[in-house]
């Protein structure tokens, strides 16, 4: 029998009520397919699901079958979503290398557009992933009120409320205090890798920089040209054999005796 999910509070007062907030620049953008899309428009709305799971789709991580599937209103936003969660690429790259507390809260983030409000949260969605598996868990992910109420089945997922009132800074995003591997993963990989440079650059505005014909251009070139002329090696007259140096040639010589 499975077991039901543990019940975990909010962390916070905040997370009880509905936020008021004013649309700006620092709010995300929202993809809907509710309205009646254009071709161009479909594929912002897919590639903007491709950030939100995958953080980054190279073209050998995109799913041709599911694009298609959406563009001809065969299935749901949604019904992409969990696509994208039970791919090849999410599984490899999240489930396969992280522990289910992990791999659980990479999920909340990406799916609810929300950090776990506690410990308690990840364990009780851990034991879904231990029961049930992954389909299942991410099957339950999708089903609760909090993912339908705020994105629906045609809203692509995002980072809600990430600009609090009250809070002079708001929080980074999720790709970046999330990362994908785990600390055991990034040690084995090598993470963070610190590269040195030889050579020390420096910044120059554009326009300070040389134009074509500009004579600085040459001046390296200027400089390497000696200005001495070459020095001609002395030559003493006295030390020099004229009989050796200049061939001689035998005029009317016999040949043959004749």
């Amino acid at each position: 029998m499975a077991l039901p999910l543990l019940s975990y509070p909010p962390k916070s007062q905040n997370a009880r009520v509905e936020g008021y907030t004013v649309q700006g620049d620092d709010q995300p953008r929202i993809y809907s397919a509710e309205a009646l899309l254009e071709y161009s428009e479909m594929t912002e709305l897919i590639d903007a699901a491709y950030r939100q799971i995958f953080f980054h789709c190279f073209a050998a991580d995109r799913e041709p079958c599911l694009e298609s599937q959406l563009r001809n209103s065969q299935i749901t936003v949604r019904d992409f979503i969990r696509g994208l969660l039970l791919s090849q690429t999410y599984l490899s790259s999240f489930y396969e290398k992280n522990s289910n507390y992990r791999f659980v809260e990479q999920c909340i983030q990406r799916v609810l557009g929300r950090d776990p409000y506690n410990e308690r949260e990840k364990i009780a969605w851990s034991i879904k992933v231990a029961t049930k598996g992954v389909q299942g868990f991410i099957d339950e992910l999708l089903d609760t009120d909090e993912y339908i109420d705020n994105f629906g089945y045609d809203i692509v997922p995002y980072q809600r409320r990430r600009i609090l009132p009250g809070r002079e800074i708001g929080q980074r995003p999720v790709n970046i205090k999330s990362p994908r591997y785990d600390e055991y993963y990034r040690g084995i990989l090598g993470f963070p890798k610190i590269s040195w440079q030889q050579e020390v650059r420096r910044f120059k505005p554009q326009e300070q920089k040389a134009t074509p014909g500009n004579p600085a251009l040459y001046l390296d070139m200027a400089r390497s040209v000696s200005a001495r002329p070459a020095s001609a090696p002395a030559v003493n007259t006295a030390t020099i054999n004229i009989g050796a140096s200049v061939p001689f040639r035998k005029l009317n010589v016999p040949i043959n005796g004749n």
